[in-house]
């Protein structure tokens, strides 16, 4: 188990993340994608000048088809981004745009020519390119950018501000390792973009030490003292092309990675080109990010009157959007009053009918008993039963009705008193049929209207069923022929009620659908 860290330990390492932020958060940051269809190719390129900005660029960014600028440059803001390199393909040309965020100038150019790192590195015999060089940022070196003009002087100004700054004072030697040129070439008006890895060595010294220094021991069985290899550097090769000059030779003014550089010694300083590079050419300057106006063009040169008649017109697409933008918040604002309003009116309207039904509630009409509104009610179901299930109800479903019936009878004339259908008397089984159960429940006796007639003879509702229909194992017979059931037993024997002797069974009449004996008339 390790030790713990001690009060000092963990002060110091919060003063260092905080450090480390304040630097990161300080220096510029950018993305470099592209817009639209590209191909392979500038793909490939995309990536290498990615691998250029590193570290303080987005490695995998990824973007979609449904992607805009204003997507990048909503997200740019919290993640500190500060500059962006579009590139973006025609069929004539390569283009490559330079934004400074969040309100421009855009400086566009066009890619003449390039070479991806692949091509460059295929094209040398010996490359120095490792993972250690990228994890600090890459010294710039402007070239020929002193000369007048105002583009000129932006160029310069907007690459600058692409890359850290650098103290001379503070910066250490050894987290240089790479460095980006840019040489401008007046006469053409060409950038030329290149990429260098960087190698100190020792000068000053003959071939036989620089071997050694190197670790690589010649053959020295030919040599009678070691001497003649350090002073002469005998039977080595002269062939050796000599690549340290005036040019390149420095005086170290710190200790550098590598063997033999040493504070205030001479080194020469080497660059090995890793890629890409890319030859541009200034298109034109525009402000904001690509929709303001254009500063400078390479191309076009434009009268002072067409100049102030372009800004007329844009101060007038300006005033008219703004003329739109408040018309449309009008209309936002009024249509939240009327939805107030009627909002309002609709509350106000539910009360004033919650009100009206409490006051009708309380007031009670004295004329009225209860059980003739519930009776009302189960008179509504009844009906509504009838009609939706097709057939009369039983009567123990809707109590309340049958108590209205009931009430109803007792303020007409006298009748005598029935018999419970469960107790018929004998007079009741020799007059009148058996009871019977169908559909509609067991057989009361029977009824009469309030016309005076019997219920029994009248017209059947289509929906319903007489007694004595088809059973499983009767015959299918004809409407209008005698009806028979229990066809085993009682072939010959036609069915007769007792009360009603020589009379044959009931018959049926409509369609055929199920119907109930205890239908009042009136009520079909």
């Amino acid at each position: 188990m390790g030790k713990s860290k001690t009060k000092n330990q963990k002060k110091s390492r919060a003063v260092a993340n905080h450090v480390a932020e304040e630097t990161y958060g300080a220096v510029p940051h950018s993305f470099v994608f592209n817009r639209g269809q590209v191909g392979k190719n500038v793909g490939q390129l995309i990536l290498d000048v990615r691998r250029v900005m590193e570290p303080f660029t987005a490695e995998s960014l990824k973007v979609r088809k449904k992607n805009v600028l204003k997507d990048f440059v909503a997200i740019a803001g919290p993640l500190g981004v500060t500059h962006f390199m579009i590139f973006s393909k025609t069929p004539s040309s390569i283009n490559m745009r330079l934004a400074r965020l969040p309100k421009g100038p855009m400086l566009h150019f066009r890619v003449l020519k390039y070479s991806l790192v692949k091509d460059v590195v295929s094209s040398l015999k010996k490359h120095r390119m490792h993972e250690q060089q990228f994890t600090h940022h890459p010294l710039l070196i402007l070239n020929n950018f002193g000369v007048d003009g105002m583009h000129v002087k932006l160029m310069a100004t907007m690459f600058q501000n692409m890359f850290p700054s650098i103290n001379v004072h503070s910066i250490s030697l050894n987290n240089i390792k790479r460095c980006v040129l840019l040489n401008y070439n007046p006469e053409t008006q060409e950038i030329e973009f290149r990429h260098y890895s960087l190698k100190v060595v020792p000068v000053g010294m003959s071939r036989g030490v620089k071997k050694l220094m190197q670790e690589r021991f010649p053959n020295m069985s030919k040599f009678e003292d070691i001497s003649e290899l350090l002073m002469k550097g005998a039977n080595l090769s002269e062939s050796e092309p000599e690549q340290d000059g005036e040019h390149n030779i420095t005086e170290l003014p710190q200790v550098y990675s590598g063997r033999g550089n040493m504070t205030s010694q001479q080194s020469a300083v080497r660059l090995t080109e890793i890629g890409p590079r890319m030859t541009l050419q200034l298109a034109k300057i525009q402000e904001g990010m690509g929709d303001g106006n254009i500063l400078y063009h390479s191309t076009l040169s434009k009268t002072e009157e067409e100049i102030q008649e372009i800004l007329k017109r844009k101060e007038a697409q300006i005033k008219e959007k703004e003329a739109r933008r408040m018309k449309q918040a009008q209309n936002v604002a009024q249509k939240k009053e009327k939805q107030e309003d009627h909002k309002k009116k609709s509350l106000e309207g539910i009360k004033r009918k919650r009100a009206e039904d409490e006051a009708d509630s309380e007031v009670e009409d004295p004329g009225m008993q209860d059980d003739q509104a519930a009776a009302v009610e189960s008179d509504d179901e009844v009906e509504y039963y009838r009609q939706a299930v097709g057939q009369e109800p039983d009567e123990d479903m809707f109590p309340s009705a049958k108590k209205r019936r009931f009430s109803e009878k007792s303020h007409g004339p006298a009748k005598k008193r029935k018999q419970s259908p469960g107790k018929p008397s004998g007079k009741d089984r020799d007059s009148k049929s058996p009871k019977r159960k169908g559909p509609g429940g067991p057989f009361r006796g029977w009824k009469k209207s309030r016309d005076g007639e019997k219920s029994f003879g009248q017209k059947m509702k289509p929906g319903g069923k007489a007694f004595g229909a088809k059973r499983h194992g009767d015959r299918e017979n004809k409407f209008g022929g005698k009806k028979k059931f229990n066809a085993n037993k009682n072939k010959d024997k036609p069915f007769k009620s007792k009360g009603q002797k020589g009379k044959s069974g009931f018959k049926r009449k409509g369609a055929g659908t199920k119907q109930s004996f205890t239908q009042r008339k009136g009520k079909s």
